[in-house]
């Protein structure tokens, strides 16, 4: 939206002429997006505890300390997480690129399902929510929208698939891409909402892989980089990078709060959005499976769920204490900054392993 007003006083103002950068426009971003939320939290956490008396409902088999150290916070807090985002792009974003649209459209109505889902727990006291299957349900119903539009409206966007280490390799999937990226967006958004089970524990990572991905749609989006990488060339994905570092201010503007004891939970609201914009910008990029190393952390968090699952059901026992992950270390008796800060430098373990992979062909 500034774009257009700085395009008709750049003449007057040369310095503006920064701003048509993309790279200006993401710092600018970033910082836009951690400032509304910095400041938009003390009102929100006030409201959040006047209407939520019992806050966020605790699962009653988790620890029992997670139990008494919880109860009580308000959740809902990725309402101002997603705020932020969505506005400073709209702000600071070329309107005129559609990934743009389909990105905000995608984050937009994931969070919708998530504050649904919130929702229910606080008005009925309770820590299950919208069921499973009508949660992945109306996420695959997204997806599959947001991938058609994709396919059918976007003039460089293709149904082919790269995978990480080979040059030159490509898979042309066809019709069964709708069915690929789907799986890719909603289990992304999945596994960010089952990570998000201690203070702080999703959120950093979230900003970590993120700004990955900001990295890899600013140089996917630009010809002379993606040539030099051997990576696919997508025009108009560096525009991405935008929504990314809103992505990361508002991460960091809520981190303030959410760091242990944390004052707000960002709730499904918060984690289901930001799981899908990760997933979604992954597809666009063109990197879906070096999502699987970048998101390293969420990809373990899941499969320790399904594991978890998957033996009770088949041999009566479980493999760990408790799953998600975090909780099985929980149950261990590791403290809860000791288990946020190794899983946190985990994350950025896998990051840069991942971003290798833009190199190493």
């Amino acid at each position: 939206m500034l774009i257009l007003l700085i395009d008709e006083l750049i003449s007057f103002f040369p310095l503006l002429n920064a701003f048509a950068y993309i790279s200006t426009r993401t710092v600018a971003a970033t910082f836009t997006s951690g400032l509304i939320v910095f400041l938009l939290s003390p009102p929100m956490i006030r409201f959040l505890k006047k209407h939520q008396k019992n806050g966020q409902p605790i699962r009653p088999d988790g620890p029992k300390r997670h139990i008494i150290e919880k109860s009580g916070t308000p959740t809902m807090g990725g309402v101002i997480i997603l705020l932020g985002v969505i506005v400073s792009s709209l702000l600071w974003a070329d309107l005129s690129n559609r990934y743009i649209w389909v990105v905000g459209f995608v984050a937009l109505f994931f969070g919708l399902i998530g504050f649904y889902d919130d929702y229910l727990k606080v008005f009925n006291s309770s820590s299950n929510g919208l069921g499973s299957i009508y949660k992945i349900m109306l996420q695959i119903f997204i997806s599959i929208i947001s991938i058609y539009f994709l396919t059918t409206h976007v003039a460089d966007f293709d149904q082919v698939v790269f995978l990480p280490f080979l040059k030159d390799f490509s898979i042309n999937l066809g019709i069964f891409f709708i069915i690929f990226s789907t799986i890719v967006i909603v289990g992304s958004s999945n596994s960010v909402n089952l990570t998000d089970g201690l203070d702080g524990l999703a959120i950093m990572p979230v900003m970590i892989a993120i700004g990955s991905f900001g990295l890899i749609a600013y140089l996917t989006g630009n010809i002379l980089f993606s040539e030099y990488l051997n990576i696919q060339y997508m025009p108009g994905s560096g525009e991405l990078a935008i929504i990314c570092g809103a992505v990361i201010g508002s991460g960091i503007g809520f981190l303030w709060y959410n760091a242990p004891p944390a004052m707000i939970f960002m709730g499904d609201t918060g984690s289901l959005s930001l799981g899908s914009i990760i997933g979604i910008i992954a597809v666009i990029t063109k990197h879906e499976f070096v999502l699987l190393i970048i998101g390293g952390l969420f990809v373990l968090e899941a499969t320790s769920v399904i594991v978890q699952v998957i033996s009770f059901r088949l041999t009566g026992k479980r493999i760990f204490k408790m799953a998600p992950l975090h909780h099985h270390f929980e149950q261990k008796g590791w403290s809860e900054p000791t288990i946020v800060i190794r899983f946190w430098i985990i994350s950025l373990i896998l990051a840069l392993i991942g971003l290798l992979t833009l190199k190493l062909r």
